[in-house]
């Protein structure tokens, strides 16, 4: 992710009804949504809207039904034509455009995944995949060569002759990504494509929009009514509500300083170990030692920090292993260099690795959990009572 702006939303309206402009002034002057229904017949989708979405992010937005999320994000490819405001990409106004730019737009540059696949169930699923090149008018061995290798990037290698009918629910959400990833979009729309699915498969789906974001790095904004998804796949959330956005912030951030008594409700029984990660509840340990330190070093470390295991590191800051208090002591005694006794009976994860996945090796290990990188190099480490904690 960088910070580039990608998206840049300012001040979007939506009012539903026949003559939506003569409802912003009553809107200003502070009228409510229910009284603007309730005395004119127009409904207010979304009321004074702005964000701005990084290139490379994954932002979420979030609300119950009726808090104008699907409304906004059909205002991003002009489904919902704003009443008011500016969608600002790569400079471009595109609440601007005239029939052929924004056919072009959605063509080349934003692409959506609907809640219900929106597959066309007489085509292939190859041939649901190729359509968006197909109307760009790609040759037909490019644009095969193209499907096929993103329905590899999505699991359904192989699966490209089967109809949308053989296929689960599940793959079906596959397809539908496929075919929006095809393209090659700068940005994808997601509208709660999750959420017909079973929580099974619906954990699966989240676990590889993940995985293909990790390699594609594109722009994301998606939408869910699921506090527990908005935080696992955000990179931050906006949360909304009754058309305005209450709080935008990372995850960590709105769980830390939840802006207003809504935003507390939303939050207070979330279920944290679908959510946190490693790399947000490890810390940079106070004691560690090297390779070429003496074991009287690394009892004087542990006895200063007041603990009874210590890992080791090489001269690269590479995890060489652990060590205790009685193997020391005992090796000592024994004149045994510190390489002698260093043991490797303790766990190791991935920053990325989530809190849930972590329970199991807190309960069986009785040492703290290293937090390593890709060459092993510590990064930090997870106690086991944070961990266990969580159970509580």
């Amino acid at each position: 992710m960088s910070n580039a702006v990608k998206v840049k939303v300012e001040n979007l309206t939506k009012i539903f009804g026949r003559n939506p402009h003569s409802i912003l002034t009553q809107l200003k002057n502070g009228a409510s949504k229910a009284k603007i229904l309730q005395d004119s017949g127009h409904t207010v989708g979304i009321y004074d809207v702005s964000f701005e979405v990084l290139e490379g992010e994954i932002f979420v937005i979030m609300g119950l039904s009726g808090s104008g999320k699907s409304t906004l994000i059909r205002c991003l490819n002009l489904l919902n034509k704003p009443t008011e405001g500016k969608i600002w990409i790569h400079d471009e106004d595109i609440v601007q455009y005239d029939h052929k730019k924004l056919m072009e737009y959605r063509q080349s540059r934003a692409a959506m995944v609907f809640q219900h696949f929106g597959l066309f169930t007489h085509k292939t699923v190859l041939n649901n995949v190729v359509y968006g090149l197909e109307i760009k008018g790609m040759p037909v061995l490019e644009r095969t060569e193209i499907a096929q290798a993103t329905l590899e990037s999505v699991g359904l290698q192989g699966w490209g002759d089967k109809f949308p009918s053989q296929l689960s629910g599940g793959m079906q959400q596959r397809v539908g990504l496929a075919r929006a990833l095809a393209t090659n979009p700068d940005i994808l729309l997601m509208d709660e494509p999750f959420s017909a699915l079973d929580p099974l498969i619906k954990r699966e789906m989240q676990q590889e929009l993940l995985d293909i974001q990790s390699k594609l790095k594109k722009t994301i904004i998606f939408i869910t009514h699921d506090i527990n998804e908005a935080f696992k796949l955000g990179d931050r959330v906006a949360i909304m509500k009754d058309g305005i956005i209450e709080q935008i912030g990372t995850p960590d951030e709105i769980l830390a300083a939840p802006k207003n008594d809504y935003i507390k409700r939303f939050v207070q029984d979330i279920d944290r170990s679908r959510i946190l990660q490693a790399k947000n509840i490890m810390f940079k340990p106070s004691a560690l030692i090297s390779l070429k330190d003496g074991l009287k070093v690394a009892i004087k470390e542990m006895e200063q920090s007041g603990i009874s295991s210590i890992f080791v590191l090489d001269h690269e800051r590479r995890l060489s292993g652990l060590i205790t208090i009685d193997d020391a002591l005992e090796g000592l005694r024994n004149n045994k260099t510190l390489k002698d006794i260093l043991t490797h009976d303790f766990f190791t994860t991935t920053p990325e690795t989530y809190m849930q996945e972590l329970i199991p090796l807190a309960t069986e290990t009785k040492y703290p959990i290293a937090v390593v990188d890709e060459q092993e190099k510590l990064l930090g480490i997870i106690v086991r009572v944070t961990v266990l904690s969580n159970l509580v």
